[in-house]
Protein backbone atom coordinates (compact mmCIF):
# COMPACT_ATOMS: atom_id res chain seq x y z
CA UNK A 1 0.00 0.00 0.00
CA UNK A 2 1.07 3.84 -0.79
CA UNK A 3 1.51 6.18 1.93
CA UNK A 4 -0.34 8.91 0.15
CA UNK A 5 -3.60 8.49 -1.35
CA UNK A 6 -2.92 11.27 -4.06
CA UNK A 7 0.04 8.88 -5.09
CA UNK A 8 -2.48 6.60 -6.43
CA UNK A 9 -5.49 6.33 -8.99
CA UNK A 10 -8.11 3.85 -8.46
CA UNK A 11 -10.52 2.72 -11.57
CA UNK A 12 -13.54 1.18 -10.96
CA UNK A 13 -15.48 -0.64 -13.88
CA UNK A 14 -19.14 -0.73 -13.65
CA UNK A 15 -19.36 -2.77 -17.16
CA UNK A 16 -20.08 -1.07 -20.24
CA UNK A 17 -18.38 2.27 -20.76
CA UNK A 18 -19.04 3.38 -17.02
CA UNK A 19 -16.07 3.69 -14.64
CA UNK A 20 -15.36 5.85 -11.78
CA UNK A 21 -12.19 6.97 -11.49
CA UNK A 22 -10.57 8.26 -8.08
CA UNK A 23 -7.81 10.47 -7.87
CA UNK A 24 -8.23 12.04 -4.61
CA UNK A 25 -12.17 13.56 -6.78
CA UNK A 26 -14.21 11.23 -7.94
CA UNK A 27 -15.39 10.67 -11.98
CA UNK A 28 -17.71 9.20 -13.17
CA UNK A 29 -17.77 8.56 -16.66
CA UNK A 30 -21.19 7.37 -18.58
CA UNK A 31 -23.38 5.91 -15.97
CA UNK A 32 -25.41 3.37 -17.49
CA UNK A 33 -26.39 1.43 -14.54
CA UNK A 34 -30.19 0.99 -14.70
CA UNK A 35 -31.01 -1.34 -17.76
CA UNK A 36 -27.29 -2.45 -17.76
CA UNK A 37 -27.54 -6.07 -17.34
CA UNK A 38 -24.26 -6.68 -16.28
CA UNK A 39 -24.56 -4.07 -13.69
CA UNK A 40 -23.95 -5.24 -10.46
CA UNK A 41 -24.35 -1.88 -8.23
CA UNK A 42 -27.62 0.42 -7.95
CA UNK A 43 -27.17 3.94 -9.31
CA UNK A 44 -27.79 5.41 -5.49
CA UNK A 45 -24.22 3.42 -4.95
CA UNK A 46 -22.55 6.04 -7.33
CA UNK A 47 -20.31 8.69 -5.40
CA UNK A 48 -19.26 11.23 -7.89
CA UNK A 49 -17.51 14.96 -7.88
CA UNK A 50 -18.43 15.25 -11.43
CA UNK A 51 -20.23 13.05 -14.23
CA UNK A 52 -19.00 13.26 -18.12
CA UNK A 53 -21.42 11.79 -20.80
CA UNK A 54 -19.35 10.95 -24.17
CA UNK A 55 -22.92 11.44 -26.28
CA UNK A 56 -26.16 10.85 -26.34
CA UNK A 57 -27.15 7.13 -26.55
CA UNK A 58 -28.97 5.61 -23.84
CA UNK A 59 -26.12 3.56 -22.82
CA UNK A 60 -24.03 6.79 -21.81
CA UNK A 61 -26.41 9.01 -20.81
CA UNK A 62 -27.70 6.38 -18.67
CA UNK A 63 -28.64 7.09 -14.83
CA UNK A 64 -26.28 10.41 -15.03
CA UNK A 65 -28.85 13.33 -14.41
CA UNK A 66 -29.72 11.49 -10.92
CA UNK A 67 -26.21 10.76 -9.78
CA UNK A 68 -25.37 14.62 -10.98
CA UNK A 69 -28.72 15.49 -8.60
CA UNK A 70 -27.59 13.23 -6.19
CA UNK A 71 -24.53 14.24 -5.32
CA UNK A 72 -24.39 17.83 -6.51
CA UNK A 73 -22.03 17.10 -9.20
CA UNK A 74 -21.55 18.92 -12.16
CA UNK A 75 -21.94 17.14 -15.29
CA UNK A 76 -19.82 17.90 -18.27
CA UNK A 77 -20.52 17.01 -21.82
CA UNK A 78 -21.11 18.21 -25.62
CA UNK A 79 -22.32 21.30 -25.56
CA UNK A 80 -25.34 20.86 -27.51
CA UNK A 81 -26.56 17.89 -25.18
CA UNK A 82 -25.68 20.09 -22.47
CA UNK A 83 -28.42 22.60 -23.81
CA UNK A 84 -31.39 19.97 -23.94
CA UNK A 85 -29.56 18.88 -20.39
CA UNK A 86 -29.77 22.07 -18.87
CA UNK A 87 -33.21 23.03 -19.88
CA UNK A 88 -34.73 19.52 -18.77
CA UNK A 89 -33.06 19.47 -15.92
CA UNK A 90 -32.66 23.04 -14.81
CA UNK A 91 -31.74 22.08 -10.96
CA UNK A 92 -28.45 20.07 -12.44
CA UNK A 93 -25.35 22.13 -13.51
CA UNK A 94 -24.18 21.11 -16.95
CA UNK A 95 -21.16 22.42 -18.67
CA UNK A 96 -21.20 22.15 -22.17
CA UNK A 97 -17.52 22.11 -23.78
CA UNK A 98 -16.96 21.27 -27.81
CA UNK A 99 -14.14 19.35 -29.25
CA UNK A 100 -10.53 20.78 -28.26
CA UNK A 101 -12.30 22.75 -25.50
CA UNK A 102 -11.43 22.75 -22.06
CA UNK A 103 -13.28 23.24 -18.34
CA UNK A 104 -12.13 22.66 -14.93
CA UNK A 105 -14.59 21.34 -12.74
CA UNK A 106 -13.42 20.75 -8.99
CA UNK A 107 -10.04 21.01 -9.86
CA UNK A 108 -9.87 18.09 -12.62
CA UNK A 109 -9.37 19.33 -16.18
CA UNK A 110 -11.59 18.02 -18.87
CA UNK A 111 -10.57 18.17 -22.47
CA UNK A 112 -13.09 16.62 -25.31
CA UNK A 113 -11.65 15.17 -28.11
CA UNK A 114 -13.13 13.56 -31.78
CA UNK A 115 -15.01 10.43 -31.40
CA UNK A 116 -16.01 8.36 -34.61
CA UNK A 117 -19.45 8.04 -34.00
CA UNK A 118 -23.37 8.75 -34.50
CA UNK A 119 -25.35 10.53 -31.93
CA UNK A 120 -28.68 11.71 -30.75
CA UNK A 121 -30.89 12.35 -27.54
CA UNK A 122 -34.00 11.38 -27.13
CA UNK A 123 -34.80 11.74 -31.17
CA UNK A 124 -33.06 15.46 -31.09
CA UNK A 125 -29.61 16.63 -32.37
CA UNK A 126 -27.08 16.12 -29.82
CA UNK A 127 -23.98 17.22 -30.84
CA UNK A 128 -20.89 15.56 -31.94
CA UNK A 129 -19.79 12.15 -30.35
CA UNK A 130 -16.42 13.03 -28.06
CA UNK A 131 -14.17 11.09 -26.27
CA UNK A 132 -12.39 12.81 -22.78
CA UNK A 133 -8.73 13.67 -21.58
CA UNK A 134 -9.25 13.36 -17.90
CA UNK A 135 -6.20 15.13 -15.59
CA UNK A 136 -5.83 15.38 -12.03
CA UNK A 137 -2.96 14.81 -9.38
CA UNK A 138 -0.64 14.06 -12.20
CA UNK A 139 -2.78 11.56 -13.72
CA UNK A 140 -3.85 11.68 -17.62
CA UNK A 141 -6.47 9.08 -18.57
CA UNK A 142 -8.27 9.00 -22.11
CA UNK A 143 -11.96 7.73 -22.42
CA UNK A 144 -12.47 7.05 -25.76
CA UNK A 145 -16.33 6.69 -26.11
CA UNK A 146 -17.63 5.13 -28.29
CA UNK A 147 -15.91 5.19 -31.68
CA UNK A 148 -14.20 3.46 -34.83
CA UNK A 149 -10.72 3.91 -34.69
CA UNK A 150 -9.39 7.39 -36.58
CA UNK A 151 -5.90 8.63 -37.46
CA UNK A 152 -5.84 11.42 -35.50
CA UNK A 153 -5.80 9.05 -32.53
CA UNK A 154 -1.80 9.81 -32.78
CA UNK A 155 -2.24 13.64 -31.93
CA UNK A 156 -4.63 12.39 -28.71
CA UNK A 157 -0.94 10.35 -27.93
CA UNK A 158 1.11 13.10 -28.75
CA UNK A 159 -0.15 16.05 -27.21
CA UNK A 160 -2.07 14.75 -23.83
CA UNK A 161 0.15 11.56 -23.25
CA UNK A 162 -2.69 9.76 -21.39
CA UNK A 163 -1.36 7.35 -18.64
CA UNK A 164 -4.74 4.80 -19.90
CA UNK A 165 -6.81 4.82 -22.41
CA UNK A 166 -10.29 3.10 -21.84
CA UNK A 167 -11.19 1.83 -25.17
CA UNK A 168 -14.35 -0.14 -26.97
CA UNK A 169 -13.75 -3.29 -27.95
CA UNK A 170 -17.25 -4.81 -29.17
CA UNK A 171 -17.58 -4.39 -32.37
CA UNK A 172 -20.57 -3.58 -34.35
CA UNK A 173 -21.46 -0.20 -33.11
CA UNK A 174 -17.30 0.93 -32.11
CA UNK A 175 -13.91 -0.35 -33.10
CA UNK A 176 -13.28 -4.26 -32.73
CA UNK A 177 -10.24 -5.68 -31.09
CA UNK A 178 -8.14 -5.56 -34.16
CA UNK A 179 -8.88 -1.84 -35.16
CA UNK A 180 -8.56 -1.17 -30.81
CA UNK A 181 -5.26 -2.96 -31.10
CA UNK A 182 -4.14 -0.39 -33.51
CA UNK A 183 -5.40 2.03 -31.76
CA UNK A 184 -2.94 1.39 -28.63
CA UNK A 185 -0.17 1.83 -31.33
CA UNK A 186 -0.82 5.37 -32.12
CA UNK A 187 -1.97 6.45 -28.07
CA UNK A 188 1.18 4.80 -26.67
CA UNK A 189 -0.43 4.84 -23.18
CA UNK A 190 1.43 2.80 -20.44
CA UNK A 191 -1.69 1.06 -19.27
CA UNK A 192 -5.01 0.84 -21.85
CA UNK A 193 -8.23 -1.05 -20.69
CA UNK A 194 -10.69 -2.03 -22.30
CA UNK A 195 -14.55 -1.44 -22.74
CA UNK A 196 -17.92 -1.81 -24.09
CA UNK A 197 -17.97 -5.50 -24.68
CA UNK A 198 -19.80 -8.50 -23.38
CA UNK A 199 -22.99 -6.29 -22.22
CA UNK A 200 -25.29 -7.39 -25.34
CA UNK A 201 -25.15 -10.08 -27.85
CA UNK A 202 -24.43 -7.77 -30.20
CA UNK A 203 -21.07 -6.61 -28.80
CA UNK A 204 -19.79 -9.90 -27.52
CA UNK A 205 -16.16 -10.48 -27.62
CA UNK A 206 -13.19 -12.27 -26.40
CA UNK A 207 -10.97 -9.30 -24.12
CA UNK A 208 -7.79 -11.77 -24.36
CA UNK A 209 -7.74 -11.90 -27.89
CA UNK A 210 -7.16 -7.83 -27.74
CA UNK A 211 -5.09 -8.17 -24.93
CA UNK A 212 -2.48 -10.36 -27.07
CA UNK A 213 -2.53 -8.02 -30.12
CA UNK A 214 -2.29 -5.16 -28.39
CA UNK A 215 0.33 -6.25 -25.75
CA UNK A 216 2.65 -6.20 -28.95
CA UNK A 217 1.70 -2.38 -29.52
CA UNK A 218 3.80 -1.69 -26.34
CA UNK A 219 0.69 -1.31 -24.29
CA UNK A 220 0.14 -3.68 -20.86
CA UNK A 221 -3.60 -4.45 -21.31
CA UNK A 222 -5.65 -4.79 -18.00
CA UNK A 223 -8.77 -6.83 -18.40
CA UNK A 224 -11.13 -5.51 -15.49
CA UNK A 225 -14.18 -7.38 -14.21
CA UNK A 226 -17.35 -5.85 -13.51
CA UNK A 227 -17.38 -3.83 -10.00
CA UNK A 228 -13.21 -4.51 -9.81
CA UNK A 229 -11.24 -2.07 -8.50
CA UNK A 230 -7.62 -1.68 -9.48
CA UNK A 231 -5.20 0.98 -8.32
CA UNK A 232 -2.40 2.38 -10.39
CA UNK A 233 0.69 4.38 -9.06
CA UNK A 234 2.08 7.07 -10.22
CA UNK A 235 5.08 5.37 -10.61
CA UNK A 236 4.34 2.43 -12.67
CA UNK A 237 2.44 5.19 -15.00
CA UNK A 238 5.39 7.14 -15.87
Amino acid sequence: MLKNMDDKLRLTWHGHACFTIDTGKKVVVDPFIEGNPVAKVKKDDIKADAVVISHGHFDHVGDAVYIARKNKAPIVTMVELAWILGEENKDVQVIGINLSGSTEVNGIRFTAVPAYHSTGYNGKYGGAASGFVIEHNGFTLYHAGDTGVFKDMELIGELYRPQISMLPIGGFYTMSPREAAYAVKMLRSKVTIPMHYNTFDAIKQDPQKFKVEAEKNGTRVVIMGVEETREFSRAELT
